[in-house]
């Protein structure tokens, strides 16, 4: 290596060493200062979720409210959910069956008594207006000789519990369940509408509640 090359190779290393040397104090204060900059972002992430429990409470489920149909307030039709044109109606002979035409008391007014209870008023017409005459109500009646219970009229009594009659929601379709004292109506091939405990299996038939305005009056 010549002389010159010597040299040069010296005054790199001293440059290097230098600039080592000769760094910028200042340059120290900048790196410590950096966890300050870092921890501040930090610290407005953790103010923005604060927030969070009261979005979580806000979004919580409300109660359902009672459908108007079961208000007392309100008149309605009932058919059957697997049914086609018939509806149902307490006729002329006394009994709830499934009619055709517009024979018998079509109008019906579920009354609450507490908890999912009813006692259903039935009046004439078959909607287009307000029932008339005085209300007949559901009643459970037990013919007796093994056969199926049926639904006849008689003059409404809140505290008779074969009166009261237990609405509550259809699981398998949008329809209501009808029971008293756990046996519940539907329809029977041979009898029409009966009432039938349920033993293991689900209930058969389920009802459709037609809005038809508002309830007579009963002052």
């Amino acid at each position: 290596m010549s002389k010159r090359s010597r040299f040069a190779a010296a005054g790199v290393v001293a440059l290097a060493v230098g600039a080592v040397g000769c760094g910028d104090p200042g340059g120290t204060d900048d790196v410590s200062a950096s966890p300050t900059v870092t921890g501040s972002p930090i610290a407005e992430a953790t103010t923005t979720t604060v927030p969070m429990p009261t979005a979580s409470t806000s979004a919580s489920p409300e109660p359902t409210a009672t459908p108007a149909v079961l208000s007392g307030t309100r008149q309605i039709t009932i058919t059957r959910m697997d049914g086609f044109e018939a509806g149902l109606s307490l006729t002329d002979d006394g009994r709830l069956a499934e009619v055709d035409d517009d024979s018998g008391r079509q109008l019906f007014v579920p009354t609450p008594l507490g908890g999912q209870d009813f006692l259903i008023r039935s009046y004439r017409g078959a909607g287009g207006g307000p029932g008339t005459g005085d209300p007949v109500c559901w009643q459970v009646r037990n013919p007796g000789g093994g056969r199926p219970l049926l639904v006849e009229g008689a003059a409404c009594r809140k505290d008779e519990p074969r009166q009261q009659f237990a609405i509550t929601a259809a699981d398998a379709d949008e329809g209501f369940l009808i029971s008293n004292n756990s046996a519940y109506l539907r329809t029977s091939r041979d009898a029409g509408l009966i009432l039938e405990e349920l033993g293991d299996g689900p209930p058969t038939s389920s009802f459709r509640f037609n809005d038809n305005g508002p309830a007579p009056s009963r002052d």
